[in-house]
C-alpha cells in the first residue's frame, strides 16, 4: 500500500496511517489535518502527504507532545525553524524529567506503604488507607 498512497478514501487513509477514521476526523476538527475538497462523486480523497502528516502527529504524541504542541511543531515542520523546535523539545524534556522525579517519589511512598501493609499486626488500621485519609502512620510519607 506504501506505493499507492494517492486517491485514498478516508478508510484507506486511516488504515495506511495506522489510525481509525474517527482519529482522522478529530485531527481535522483540531486543525492538525486539512480536510480535502470533495472530488470524484463527492468523496474526499487523501494522499501520501496526508498519511505522512498523521504519522508525524502520532510520532510527536508518542514523545509526549500535546496536540497543541503538535500543532506548533507542524507549523515548524519545514525544517527551517530548528531553533524554535529545539525550544519546544527542551520544554518537553524538562516536563518529562519533572514527571519522572514525581514518579520516583510516588514509587518510594507506595513501596513503603506496601511494606507497612505487609508488616502490620493485630487490629491496626491499614497503613495505605490511613495515609490516603491523611492520618499519621508511623514515619511513612504522606501522599498528596
Amino acid at each position: 500500500m506504501e506505493n499507492n498512497l494517492e486517491n485514498l478514501t478516508i478508510g484507506a487513509f486511516a488504515k495506511a496511517a495506522g489510525v481509525n477514521v474517527e482519529t482522522i476526523r478529530f485531527y481535522q476538527r483540531r486543525g492538525l489535518l486539512p480536510e480535502p475538497d470533495r472530488l470524484y462523486g463527492s468523496i474526499r480523497r487523501y494522499g501520501g502527504a496526508d498519511v505522512a502528516r498523521v504519522k508525524f502527529v502520532k510520532s510527536a504524541q508518542r514523545l509526549g507532545f500535546s496536540l497543541d504542541e503538535v500543532a506548533e511543531l507542524l507549523r515548524l515542520e519545514d525544517g527551517a525553524h530548528c531553533e524554535e523546535a529545539s525550544i519546544l523539545a527542551e520544554r518537553k524534556l524538562l516536563d518529562v524529567r519533572e514527571k519522572l522525579a514525581n514518579l520516583a517519589r510516588m514509587e518510594v511512598a507506595l513501596s513503603r506503604l506496601v511494606c507497612a501493609c505487609h508488616e502490620r499486626r493485630g487490629n491496626v488500621s491499614c497503613p495505605l488507607i490511613a495515609s490516603l485519609r491523611g492520618e499519621t502512620v508511623s514515619d511513612l510519607p504522606h501522599i498528596d
